[in-house]
């Protein structure tokens, strides 16, 4: 979503850093820079001109001059007020006797049924029992899409008697949840095209029904500024405790993450990363700072990484590489647990100073080469994964046939497999033998 802000403030502050000492002409030239990549990125004026204010107010005084390194000052000035402008981070609010009611709002589009399925996944796997409730009985097909969602994340959903209003629905699922010891209650309510008087009272209707903790709404990064002016709507008629920005990893230009917290006062409290109902991160002011400043966000991989890894298969797997004995099989287990982290590019993009290996990556289509290798290994036999010097000219064609490739597809993988295979040997060998054994 930042790279094109990333990129220009990258490009500023390098000039920057060419400067041995700064001076005020300097540094007004840079927030220039900086106040027209923050502009052609979406972000309200407002936020732009009061951000670029307070760095300007730091940058010019005594704490930069007296820097050995004006240059890495100001950009440490631009992160903390960057940082400043996104909010604090802002938990979900689950204190008090469960059920915690936790509403969701948006506009249709917004993403929000399958949000819904999305935070109930994430508190099911933070030891939580809740219950999804269907109060959008006017979108064609919105009960049998939260039902499906529900089912992929084991959660059960509530849909109450036919013909039941939203208020009697959410009457009778907190009813149950008390019955059957749900924890949470996320009620994934109707949306309209626009926002109309009539939305908003039954929203209203809901809330005084329901008395939710978290008051959630659920917009469109996508939608740029519509999204910052939603939000302060929507906050006015029916008070908000949060918002969820969807769609974050489309080409929205990220304007809506920077503008939304300074103009209306509501915290963001998580992102939406994905299609995958896994794809919902809890949102850390100063790691997405760092990302757009292009400093990586190593704890969120970390994270990341630990949530999809198998600890204990890694630690097989590195035993594997250090005796030389990793296998194609053991190659396409690793590549399916790092397809399950999400796109290569969004992964290198969370490693300080990989943005433009990242881009490189994204235009050389490597998501499409890592399919095809996975392809090519699924068509071999089991014995073909452990024993790859078995693949002779006809298993090769047996091979490309089974995954839609070419038999020049399958000798370039064979290659560079036998090529790695060559490396782990040498470092296994060199280990025990130190640094000569590599030559030996």
């Amino acid at each position: 979503m930042f790279e094109s802000l990333t990129d220009k403030l990258q490009a500023t502050f390098a000039k920057l850093s060419r400067r041995g000492v700064l001076t005020e002409a300097d540094v007004d030239v840079a927030l220039r820079d900086v106040r027209m990549a923050l502009l052609e990125a979406d972000v309200n004026y407002r936020v732009v001109r009061e951000l670029i204010a307070r760095v300007k107010q730091r940058a010019i005084g005594a704490e930069v001059t007296k820097s050995l390194s004006p240059a890495q000052q100001v950009i440490k000035i631009v992160h903390e007020e960057l940082i400043r402008t996104l909010g604090e981070a802002a938990p979900l609010d689950l204190g008090g006797q469960p059920p915690h009611v936790i509403m969701l709002a948006g506009l249709q589009g917004s993403g929000k049924t399958t949000t819904a399925a999305k935070l109930a996944l994430r508190l099911r796997n933070n030891g939580q029992r809740p219950l999804l409730v269907a109060a959008d009985i006017y979108r064609p097909a919105a009960v049998h899409q939260l039902q499906v969602l529900g089912a992929q994340v084991s959660v059960p959903v509530y849909t109450g008697a036919k013909g039941e209003d939203p208020v009697a629905i959410v009457k009778g699922a907190l009813r149950e949840a008390a019955a059957k010891g749900y924890t949470v209650v996320i009620l994934d309510t109707a949306g309209r095209l626009h926002i109309d008087q009539a939305m908003m009272e039954e929203l209203a209707q809901v809330k005084a029904a329901s008395t939710p903790q978290e008051t959630l709404l659920v917009a469109d990064a996508m939608t740029g500024q519509d999204a910052v002016r939603v939000a302060e709507e929507f906050n006015r008629t029916v008070p908000l405790t949060g918002l969820i920005l969807t769609k974050v990893d489309g080409d929205a230009r990220g304007g809506a993450a920077i503008s939304i917290r300074e103009v209306t006062g509501v915290p963001i409290k998580f992102l939406a990363t994905g299609e995958k109902t896994d794809a919902l991160e809890p949102f850390h002011p100063d790691r997405l700072a760092s990302r757009i400043l292009g400093m990586g966000d190593v704890l969120s991989l970390i994270e990341k990484a630990q949530t999809t890894f198998d600890m204990q298969r890694a630690a097989e797997m590195e035993k594997k590489m250090r005796t030389a004995s990793f296998t194609l099989e053991d190659f396409l287990d690793q590549l399916r647990q790092l397809k399950r982290m999400g796109p290569l590019t969004q992964i290198l993009e969370m490693l300080p100073g990989m943005g433009a290996v990242s881009q490189q990556l994204a235009t050389q289509d490597t998501e499409r080469e890592m399919r095809h290798i996975e392809a090519i290994i699924s068509s071999m036999t089991p014995e073909e994964r452990r024993r790859p010097e078995i693949i002779d000219a006809s298993r090769k064609r047996r091979i490309a046939r089974g995954c839609g490739l070419q038999v020049q597809d399958v000798n370039g993988l064979l290659q560079q497999f036998r090529e790695s295979q060559r490396m782990m040997k040498m470092l296994a060998r060199a280990k025990g033998r130190g640094l000569m054994g590599l030559f030996q």
